[in-house]
């Protein structure tokens, strides 16, 4: 009997703990307006107001300005006093796995972020994104809301989409749906310096024999493509050529990956024959720098590389990596940053590392606000804190960019308040609970 009771004991508490270890409910729709008042507004267009007031109904920001400059009507609104706090748009960490990779590599069943094959233009990373996934919440408690999940791979490994980070399933996540083509471009030489590139094209093979056979490959579906997309009702639909349709008319991005300056002016020129319209280059590091002149010719616009890594190679600059924002800020090339390690909650501090080289803090929040918006083409409903633009808001006491003072109170998506109730923070009142009874018992 007893044996029945300890065993049924066990499985309640099992039971409460799994319970406690959930994702945050899904925040309903916003049904009344919302007025953040008395902060310091930092509206990711370089603007920053003073003592300022934020609306927001439906959803939608409706007002924002100085406190004493707008009137508000307070009543059936919620007012919350935000003075002393800063306020900011949600920030958009683009080029991740997230909510594709739950546990890392070496985990199959927790990674589906990849398909077998060369060319998968077709493969859709928003249909495998996990809504459920205990690592967005945790992302979401440093004040990150958007998200660029793309499919990892060889030399078209598929199409990535724009997620907003509360949702019940994909379909209710998708924010900007199918809006990129991946492409890396494939390498003559092995990787050089430390670490290589940010994205290796894996089991293309590098050499010139293996070079030439990648790009022969892909100038043969880019070609096919456009020969597809020239008939107005293919007689045969053929699913890949149809996934690139969109980088002929423009509703579609083509993010090209390439670590090598020689590969960077290939790989775009090769896009500009195709006519694509929109490319960006992803993991831009010391070797876009190489080739900036080239880049600022065609109208490129760069997602740099994590700052936290190493220099490129023994002979760089030690702070290279802190300074390439800045540098390309000043030639007039537009950049966003990624983060390329799994510690994606980590993507404020990298654009908070740039501000000691070169870049003021407004500068260092729009690489993941309103910069990364506009290369992810999605500027017209987010990115800043305008009106007629989405609410996608976050309230820190402290500087959203800096890891000592980084505090996320509220957040906002489309106007829903979030929970920021996370994994990390359950198993830290678990365990302080534990010590607490300890330290009582004795």
């Amino acid at each position: 009997m007893k044996r029945k009771i300890y065993i049924s004991g066990l499985l309640i508490f099992a039971f409460m703990y799994g319970l406690t270890a959930q994702v945050p409910v899904v925040a309903p729709v916003q049904k009344k307006n919302i007025v953040l008042t008395g902060g310091t507004i930092h509206t990711g267009t370089g603007e920053v107001i003073e003592n300022g007031v934020v609306v927001f109904s439906g959803g939608k920001i409706t007002a924002i300005g100085k406190v004493s400059m707008i009137t508000v009507d307070k009543a059936g609104s919620e007012v919350i006093d935000v003075t002393g706090k800063q306020v900011y748009p949600g920030l958009i960490y683009p080029n991740t796995s997230l909510g594709l990779v739950e546990i890392g590599s070496g985990v199959d069943v927790a990674t589906d972020n990849r398909e077998i094959g060369d060319l998968n233009p077709n493969v859709r990373a928003i249909a495998a994104y996990n809504t459920d996934s205990h690592v967005i919440p945790v992302v979401r408690s440093n004040g990150i809301l958007i998200a660029q999940i793309v499919p990892t791979g060889t030399l078209l490994p598929g199409t990535s989409s724009v997620v907003q980070l509360d949702a019940w399933n994909w379909e209710d996540a998708a924010y900007r749906i199918d809006n990129g083509i991946q492409m890396g471009w494939p390498r003559k030489s092995a990787a050089g310096g430390r670490g290589g590139a940010a994205f290796s094209p894996q089991g293309a093979g590098t050499g010139t024999a293996a070079y030439d056979k990648n790009v022969e490959a892909l100038e043969k579906i880019f070609a096919d493509a456009e020969a597809y997309i020239s008939s107005p009702a293919p007689e045969n639909r053929n699913l890949r050529l149809e996934a690139l349709r969109g980088l002929f008319d423009g509703t579609k991005t083509l993010f090209i990956s390439c670590s090598e300056p020689k590969g960077i002016i290939a790989s775009i020129s090769f896009a500009r024959r195709h006519g694509v319209k929109k490319t960006v280059l992803v993991g831009a590091d010391e070797s876009a720098w190489e080739v900036k002149d080239f880049l600022k010719e065609n109208n490129i616009s760069l997602l740099l590389a994590n700052p936290f890594s190493l220099p490129k190679y023994e002979y760089s600059d030690t702070h290279l990596p802190y300074k390439l924002a800045a540098m390309f800020k000043n030639e007039g090339i537009l950049v966003g940053l990624t983060y390329s390690a799994q510690a994606y909650g980590n993507l404020p501090f990298a654009a908070g590392q740039t501000v000691p080289y070169g870049l003021t803090k407004e500068e260092a929040l729009q690489t993941v606000t309103l910069n990364t918006a506009k290369i992810l083409g999605i500027d017209d409903i987010t990115g800043s804190l305008e009106v007629g633009k989405d609410a996608n808001i976050v309230v820190s006491t402290g500087d959203i960019l800096d890891m000592a003072t980084n505090n996320i109170e509220y957040a906002f998506i489309t106007g829903r308040e979030i929970s920021l109730d996370n994994k990390h923070k359950q198993l830290y009142r678990r365990f302080q609970t534990k010590f607490k009874n300890q330290k009582a018992s004795k």
